[in-house]
């Protein structure tokens, strides 16, 4: 039990000592679940776990595992490389498209768009009002298109500002 956090080691002495008091009568069960934030089944298997396996049993066990889900840093790495080096100019949308059509490369449009704004190559949407609007909080029709008509409007949230 080592390689628990600090935080792992208080959770878990935490549900012992709510299991125990349960188990001694001093509060119900469903208290027990209350307190905890656990539905009342949750806390049954935790219960169930703890006489089984005793206070290791009541440790997280999806705790130090990587998710099956994660994208393996070569290909994270490739992603942003391709980006950085040779697709500088696309919109996130044409790259995602690239990154499918000619790199084979399928991953999510979400994923890609996270990872090009947590590596800050891609700018984070802002709140920022259109001046061809007069300010207005309403989305400016010249900001959705990439034609030269954006650069024209005086759209200074546009690619193409004056």
């Amino acid at each position: 039990m080592d390689s628990y956090w600090k935080a792992a080691m208080e959770r878990a002495m935490k549900i012992q000592e709510v299991i125990l008091r349960a188990m001694a009568r001093k509060i119900t069960w469903f208290q027990a679940a209350e307190i905890l934030g656990f539905s009342d089944r949750h806390l049954r298997r935790m219960r169930e776990r703890y006489q089984e396996f005793g206070y290791d049993g009541l440790f997280d066990r999806r705790r130090g595992k990587p998710s099956p889900k994660r994208v393996p840093l070569a290909t994270v790495e490739a992603v942003l490389g391709l980006y950085r080096e040779k697709y500088f100019d696309l919109n996130v949308r044409h790259f995602h498209e690239k990154l499918q059509g000619e790199h084979q490369i399928d991953l999510s449009y979400s994923w890609v768009k996270a990872a090009l704004q947590g590596a800050g190559l891609v700018a984070r949407p802002g709140n920022a009002a259109c001046i061809a609007d007069g300010g207005s909080d309403a989305p400016c029709r010249a900001c959705c298109c990439t034609s030269m008509a954006a650069g024209i409007s005086g759209c200074k949230t546009s690619a193409g500002t004056t």
